[in-house]
């Protein structure tokens, strides 16, 4: 019988180009999930919990901006990426107070076709207010990356081609004539993705995106994402965590080179 050395000469090696992908948590509103039909709500009280479980585990919630940038350094170790979809007001009240508390940031994707508007693409869900223009200077204020998630929130793979830039290209110009700052990151409403949107996103002049599960188009402009809910609980963000490297493993080639669009994500330590 051969030794254990020469077993393991036998068996197949892992590919060199696949490596772990960057830890993503992909939030919405923070704030009662009494009505929640989309699963998009997180209470107060689970996110402050959440929060704390991070800080218990020596992790640091970051912006995708910090994220990336440590990953390209070769420093991102114990960095957790922190986003928040659709822009809701809440986050003012309810998680930028316990984000400085933890010396975390986090990303916020936000609509600035529908300033102070409501979600009325969630048809069967509650109402919720979104961050008007004086919430997203504040929030950026306070050391937040400001994202965009497309004008008005539609499904990029289904728009035409005017709309689409209008969703991308427009949107990161009202953004940038506000805050007065570069904005490098684009969420995909719904997550969905494809070439030709991903195309557009890099086009708009945007540095990485976000998706949720956008499999073979991963990359810096489709980075997969966990989604967390008022049920994650300690052990539920454990088990999220040790499987979310074997659910999305990915070419590293099919990210773009730093040449192109800045820090390539090749997955944290």
């Amino acid at each position: 019988m051969p030794a254990p050395t020469a077993l393991r000469r036998l068996l197949p090696k892992p590919p060199l180009w696949v490596k772990p992908p960057l830890w993503v948590a992909m939030y919405h509103s923070i704030t009662d999930p009494g009505d929640d039909p989309y699963h998009v709500t997180v209470s107060p009280v689970r996110f402050a919990r959440q929060m704390h479980w991070l800080g218990d585990r020596g992790l640091r919630g970051v912006s995708v901006r910090e994220l990336l940038a440590a990953t390209a350094a070769g420093c991102a170790k114990g960095l957790v990426g922190l986003t928040f979809d659709d822009g809701y007001a809440d986050f003012l009240d309810s998680a930028l107070p316990l984000l400085r508390r933890h010396g975390f940031t986090a990303t916020v994707y936000v609509l600035p076709g529908r300033l102070g508007g409501e979600n009325a693409w969630d048809t069967e869900g509650p109402r919720k207010t979104l961050l008007d223009e004086d919430g997203i200077l504040r929030i950026a204020a306070a050391g937040m990356e400001i994202g965009s998630h497309g004008l008005t929130h539609v499904s990029l793979t289904e728009a035409d081609d005017s709309e689409l830039a209008a969703e991308t290209r427009r949107s990161r110009e009202l953004l940038e004539e506000m805050t007065g700052d570069t904005v490098d990151g684009f969420c995909y409403p719904y997550g969905k993705v494809d070439p030709r949107v991903i195309h557009a996103v890099r086009k708009a002049g945007y540095r990485h995106a976000c998706a949720i599960d956008p499999g073979p188009h991963t990359s810096a402009y489709a980075l997969p994402r966990v989604h967390i809910g008022e049920d994650d609980t300690s052990w539920r963000l454990t088990a999220k965590r040790v499987l979310h490297p074997l659910r999305r493993r990915h070419p590293v080639d099919v990210f773009p080179s730093q040449a192109q669009a800045g820090p390539a994500v090749v997955g944290a330590p």
